[in-house]
């Protein structure tokens, strides 16, 4: 009898979604080795890439595949080796597609860490065995809480220079509970690890068979989605009026469709929203894509929508649930990172970028600026490169704003030095 291939077909694998996440700690331990090491054991490595840090390794003398190269991209980090600039790097799995963050370790670099952790969904904080928890280790945990990263992950990494002692991974998981529970810092998932040799890291290998627990890509997929640690309300902001002129399809004629992507919840036909700054209230009539009627988008998507109404409405309003309306903010109380080299000029006004927004602001005042290493809370009358404080803005406009801790997307905004349009500030907006 012939086989039934859809009742003998192996079930196809489980998407898990797509995962941003961050490694951060002190110089040299090991962070890029273990991104290497990643692509490597997973086999996302292009066959020209692999062959030319191979060349590589064999011009510096290396025995084996300095397996780094892959994200020290920058010259001037290969011949200082270490990580000056965030690198990004991509791959995949049967279960799950990631994006990596490599942040830098040193401390005149913590703006780049706050650029790579304001997206990510989980934190690894690698801790060099020999040395234990180091003061960068515990900057960069204050830093993933603050910027609320939902897992950490402390990954005690070049445990083969340690022999693989069970007692030195005791040790420094209970020298770092002791630091996390005076800072309020939860769900943290400790894992001994080589990234060098690979042990734990995507196989288990042979020499730590005393943890039980599973290896870092097996935590790595079994990581919750983003958006769903709570349920969040649409927050659809505009960025593009389609008005489709010349077309012979009568039916273009009046489409009027509002083009962005839902930042939080989801959206269908049929739906009640509101739309600010108007506060009028409407139906969603259709959601399309490409021309196409989808019926409904969720977070992360991006589409169009057609409404009920006819409703004056541009790039910068919001769509938003009508259930759950965000504030309108024209005092922007935030926790500030600031990012430029020229210091914070209290004096002078900035723009200040908030989903598709785009709104005039002036800084009211300084209320402290944070000690990343205690937390203490010091005055301060500016702000200087790799500060973060808590601030207050006046803004010309309102902004329609989530707190960063219920919605990162909506509770998020850049600061924006309109001479020259650098960007010179990020901030996460409080409650």
């Amino acid at each position: 009898m012939p086989l039934n291939p859809a009742s003998d077909a192996a079930p196809p694998p489980v998407d898990h979604g797509l995962l941003r996440f961050l490694t951060c700690g002190s110089v040299d331990d090991g962070k890029s080795t273990l991104i290497g090491r990643l692509l490597y054991d997973t086999r996302a490595i292009l066959a020209d890439a692999l062959s030319a840090i191979e060349k590589t390794s064999q011009k510096r003398g290396l025995d084996s595949v300095d397996l780094s190269l892959l994200t020290d991209g920058l010259q001037a980090e290969r011949e200082q080796g270490i990580t000056i600039d965030v690198a990004y790097r991509y791959f995949s799995t049967g279960a799950r597609k990631y994006i990596i963050a490599d942040a830098p370790g040193h401390e005149q670099y913590t703006r780049n860490m706050v650029t790579a952790a304001s997206t990510a969904d989980l934190a690894i904080i690698l801790v060099d065995a020999r040395k234990g928890v180091l003061t960068q280790t515990r900057r960069h945990s204050i830093i993933a809480h603050l910027l609320g990263i939902p897992h950490l992950v402390v990954a005690i990494n070049k445990m083969d220079l340690v022999d693989y002692a069970q007692e030195v991974f005791v040790r420094i998981m209970a020298d770092y509970l002791e630091f996390a529970k005076k800072r309020g810092i939860d769900d943290v998932h400790f894992i001994p690890i080589s990234a060098l040799e690979g042990d734990m890291v995507v196989e288990r290998g042979e020499n730590l068979d005393w943890h039980q627990g599973p290896t870092l890509i097996d935590i790595l997929e079994a990581a919750p989605l983003a958006h769903s640690e709570h349920a969040e309300p649409l927050r659809f902001p505009v960025q593009y009026v389609c008005r489709p002129q010349a077309s012979a399809d009568p039916e273009l004629h009046d489409y009027r469709g509002f083009m962005g992507q839902v930042e939080s919840g989801k959206v269908e036909a049929g739906d009640a929203v509101s739309v600010l700054p108007s506060g009028l209230e409407t139906t969603i009539k259709a959601v399309h894509l490409g021309g196409a009627n989808i019926g409904k988008s969720i977070v992360g998507q991006s589409a169009t929508l057609l409404l009920e109404d006819e409703i004056d409405i541009s790039r910068g309003d919001m769509i938003v649930a009508r259930n759950a309306v965000p504030a309108a903010q024209k005092q922007l109380k935030a926790i500030l990172c600031w990012l430029s080299e020229t210091p914070l000029d209290t004096a002078r006004s900035y723009l200040i970028r908030h989903t598709t927004r785009e709104v005039r602001a002036k800084l009211a005042h300084i209320t402290h600026r944070l000690d990343v290493n205690t937390l203490e809370r010091l005055p301060a009358e500016k702000l200087t490169m790799n500060d973060i404080a808590r601030v207050e803005f006046k803004l010309a406009q309102p902004v329609f704003t989530d707190p960063y801790a219920q919605n990162r997307n909506t509770g998020a905004f850049i600061v924006i030095d309109p001479s020259n349009n650098n960007t010179v500030g990020a901030g996460m907006v409080l409650a």
